[in-house]
Parts: C-alpha cells; sequence; structure tokens
C-alpha cells in the first residue's frame, strides 16, 4: 500500500510551520544578504508569505545562476529566499511520507545519512565483496522529466492544494539548465515526450529531496528485481558490489 500524504495544505502554511522553515532556510546565513533583509522585518514577511499560500497567490521568483567547478563544474541556480522558506515549508509536510519509501542505503540528503556514513558502508562492502561497479548518471538533474516526477509525487499526495504549490515549483525551474542538457532518444520515444518540461535547478532543497523521489524506483529496481543487495546511491552517484564480474 502506498504511504499518502497525511498533511493538509493548511498544515503547510501554519505559523509554526513557516516559524520553522524560515529557521532552517536561514541556518548559517542570519546577518548576511537576503537572510538579513528578510528577518529585518520577520514577521511582516512571513505573515505576507503566510498570506499569499493561504490565497494560492504565491508565485515562485527568479533564480539567480553561478558556476562552479568543485569537484566538477556545475550551474547552480539559487532561489529567492522567500521561495528557499517555502522549499522547507513544504517538504516539511510531505517528505514523511515519502521518506519511508526510500530504500537503506540511499544516503543523500537524508537526515541520519549523508557522505560519511556512505563511505563507511562502502567500506563494509569493499571488504566482503571483491567487485565494484561505479556509476553516474549522465546530466542527471538537467534530464530530470517532470511529468514523470510530477506523477511520482502526486501518487502519494491527494490534496489539490499541495499539488499546485508543487507544480508551480517545477514549472519555476523549467529550462534553467537547458543549455547543460544534450537530448538523449532512445527505442519508442516520441516527440511529445522529448518536447516536454526538464531540468531542476542544482541547489534547491526540494530538487534534493525531488531527485530521491525520482531514482527511488530504480533503487528498487535493483535491490527487488536485480537482487543486489549491496547496492549504494548517492544522489547521481551509485555503486554495486558483487562477487563476479557478471
Amino acid at each position: 500500500m502506498v504511504t499518502q500524504v497525511t498533511g493538509a495544505y493548511a498544515d503547510l502554511y501554519a505559523w509554526e510551520n513557516l516559524y520553522a522553515a524560515w529557521r532552517k532556510a536561514a541556518r548559517g546565513k542570519r546577518g548576511r544578504g537576503a537572510a538579513a533583509a528578510f528577518e529585518y522585518r520577520l514577521e511582516d514577511n512571513l505573515l505576507r508569505l503566510q498570506e499569499e499560500l493561504a490565497a494560492e497567490t504565491y508565485r515562485p521568483g527568479a533564480y539567480a545562476s553561478f558556476t562552479i567547478h568543485e569537484p566538477k563544474r556545475r550551474l547552480i541556480s539559487a532561489a529567492p529566499f522567500r521561495d528557499r522558506i517555502v522549499h522547507h515549508a513544504l517538504c516539511r509536510i510531505i517528505e514523511p511520507a515519502f521518506e519511508r519509501s526510500f530504500i537503506d542505503h540511499s544516503y543523500a540528503n537524508r537526515l541520519g545519512k549523508g557522505t560519511h556514513r556512505a563511505l563507511d558502508q562502502c567500506q563494509r562492502w569493499a571488504r566482503r565483496h571483491p567487485y565494484v561497479l561505479q556509476c553516474d548518471l549522465r546530466q542527471f538533474f538537467p534530464s530530470i522529466d517532470h511529468a514523470i516526477l510530477r506523477r511520482t509525487l502526486h501518487r502519494r499526495i491527494q490534496d489539490g492544494a499541495i499539488r499546485r504549490l508543487i507544480d508551480a515549483i517545477l514549472a519555476s525551474g523549467a529550462g534553467v539548465l537547458a543549455e547543460e542538457y544534450e537530448m538523449v532518444y532512445f527505442a519508442g520515444d516520441d516527440l511529445f515526450a522529448a518536447n516536454r518540461p526538464r531540468g531542476l535547478p542544482i541547489g534547491n532543497l526540494t530538487s534534493q529531496f525531488w531527485a530521491n523521489c525520482y531514482l527511488s524506483p530504480f533503487d528498487h529496481f535493483v535491490t527487488r528485481e536485480l537482487g543486489c543487495t549491496a547496492y549504494l546511491r548517492y544522489v547521481d552517484d551509485f555503486l554495486l558490489f558483487g562477487d563476479n564480474k557478471a
């Protein structure tokens, strides 16, 4: 049975949830830049955001993009600070239902996981298995198909207002990474699928969380259908350990 999101849209824009979301969004940023400007009139700004969410008039702002080169070149797209508060508020409501469906050995952007625990697990499996296959999903964030992701998210969310907010956030990032993506065609593809909106801005909390939702069916396919229990994924990198090359 599919675990459903139990929180209602009103829970998302409740003052307690928005305040907690602001604290998370401001962590490590208080006293500087957009975070400081928002905090200067914190109550007014949160109330305005609450009113927009309640009336469903909230619209995401434009992204600020910049490039980093460590460990590899990536185009980062930063959402306005008030939008990052909405991202945290949304994830606080919907994440628990999805979290319960993830495999244990998916380590990115999850409470109690992270790089150190992923490395520890890799070392344990490396001592038990002589072979490892290391893979990377090419152009992962730029290639994410919005229609597929939307179906994945909506399957667990019945609240129409939450669905509409998700759709608005998704649409705001469509095309942000267009120049980073080179279309790849497979047998059976049609032009309608090829022209669907794609891409999640690297840097959003929602993008990190939705990446796990998007790849969760793949994780279960590898572990259940292929029977590879020594499988680990961190965002778009994954490892399969085994006793032979086959």
